[in-house]
């Protein structure tokens, strides 16, 4: 399927740019004209995928974070995130709701509420070499 538009996002793996990350995903999808409540999904999903990627891929260190976006022409947001970072070694166990490896303060809910705000969530990793998280969202036009 072909996209109308899509952007590329590149920085350090900082917690400050979590919002950043958020934010801009949020301005460019909204173009597509999404609901409040569509925009809001998709910003929480995009957060938590940051995060894991704060988090878990650069956990002693700062690392380069990419977020890609693309608008389809049926209104599908496709966000992507990707790290260079450590990888996961098991992707389905890292999927199982309440696992994590980020210490007693984390939830182990990243993937969950990524799966939960999007329509489709896909997790590609390879240990020492980074992960891609793809997450895409349907989303409807507003009524006037």
């Amino acid at each position: 399927m072909k996209y109308e538009n899509r952007m590329r996002l590149k920085f350090p793996s900082r917690s400050v740019n979590e919002s950043f990350a958020r934010s801009a995903v949020a301005a460019f999808i909204a173009q597509a004209d999404p609901t409040l409540e569509e925009l809001g999904d998709v910003k929480t999903a995009v957060s938590e995928a940051v995060t894991n990627c704060i988090v878990h891929a650069y956990p002693d260190g700062i690392g380069e974070i990419s977020v890609t976006c693309r608008l389809f022409e049926d209104g599908t947001a496709e966000i992507r995130v990707s790290d260079t970072g450590r990888g996961i070694e098991d992707v389905e166990r890292a999927m199982t709701p309440a696992f994590t490896t980020g210490g007693d303060d984390r939830s182990g809910m990243g993937f969950t509420i990524m799966e939960s705000f999007t329509d489709l969530l896909k997790v590609r990793s390879k240990v020492g070499r980074g992960t891609t998280v793809i997450m895409r969202r349907r989303l409807g036009r507003r009524k006037p």
